[in-house]
């Protein structure tokens, strides 16, 4: 495995939702607290700034982004910075903000709600498949790590406060839940909070654990198997991508630290070692 590089100078408030386009290859992430896209072309980075929270997408087609807001997700036009409604998400609580969110299988969405001041309970995840939007959780305070295994049989997701990372299964048809979840990776005993996720194809999940510099690579069977250390403390989600998906990237933020260190709130990339590959991002459906 290579050494940890500098993918993006660019300084997040809150880093977070990084998403390869298989199509177009070229990584997207957020800054959500800055309400702002980035993405990296041809060698230059570009942003687009919104009126509103931004934490995570899904691909639609070569140019169109399905984009989690506060108050909606939409499909977003990378050319010409378009903006068309799919539906709205909790539009009627100015008290919540979108965070994790994810692609799954069958071309649905998944995204993860939260009180914009930590407020406990306050926040849901939400399952987007064929125009319906269906509430599947509630009552959590930090829900994260939404990514699903690669034979698509279990989403796996946290509220970041328990310390726990479940797995659910689905069904394999519908991708709904299907039977109750259990106890994936317990991090109490080492006080690691976990962040987002994502897996390999190997069926490894990858988490960022907020506050302890690291992502960690955990079996199939839950036991932790590496870290990768990174040189910002908050080191909030993984993506694979780059060529053969045998890059790692990560966001991180620079909320909350003072004094807050030169890459803290950088987004990292990591050439994986042989053997270790990434799944591509599924197609989203609308």
């Amino acid at each position: 495995m290579s050494d940890v590089t500098c993918y993006s100078q660019t300084r997040c408030s809150l880093g977070e939702g990084p998403m390869w386009h298989p199509v177009r290859e070229q990584l997207f992430w957020f800054d959500i607290l800055g309400k702002r896209l980035f993405t990296l072309e041809d060698g230059t980075e570009r942003s687009w700034q919104f009126d509103r929270h931004v934490s995570a997408a899904g691909w639609l087609d070569r140019d169109g982004l399905l984009v989690a807001s506060e108050t909606d997700l939409f499909r977003f036009d990378v050319n010409t910075a378009g903006q068309e409604r799919i539906l709205t998400l909790e539009a009627n609580n100015p008290l919540t903000r979108s965070n994790d969110g994810r692609a799954d299988p069958w071309g649905g969405f998944w995204v993860g709600t939260m009180g914009k001041q930590l407020e406990p309970g306050a926040g849901s995840i939400y399952r987007y498949w064929r125009g319906e939007l269906r509430r599947l959780k509630e009552g959590l305070t930090i829900p994260n790590s939404i990514c699903f295994s690669s034979d698509g049989s279990v989403v796996y997701y946290t509220d970041t406060p328990t310390r726990q990372i479940m797995r659910q299964p689905l069904d394999p048809q519908t991708g709904w839940p299907d039977g109750p979840a259990q106890v994936f990776v317990d991090l109490r005993d080492g006080a690691f909070n976990p962040d987002g996720s994502v897996v390999d194809a190997q069926g490894y999940l990858w988490n960022a654990q907020w506050g302890a510099s690291r992502i960690a690579r955990y079996a199939p069977t839950g036991e932790m198997v590496m870290a990768i250390t990174f040189p910002a403390r908050q080191i909030s989600c993984p993506a694979f991508g780059g060529e053969g998906l045998q890059t790692l990237f990560a966001t991180s933020a620079s909320e909350g630290l003072e004094p807050a260190g030169a890459e803290d709130g950088s987004t990292f990339a990591v050439s994986l070692s042989e053997g270790e590959v990434g799944q591509p991002e599924p197609q989203v459906l609308i």
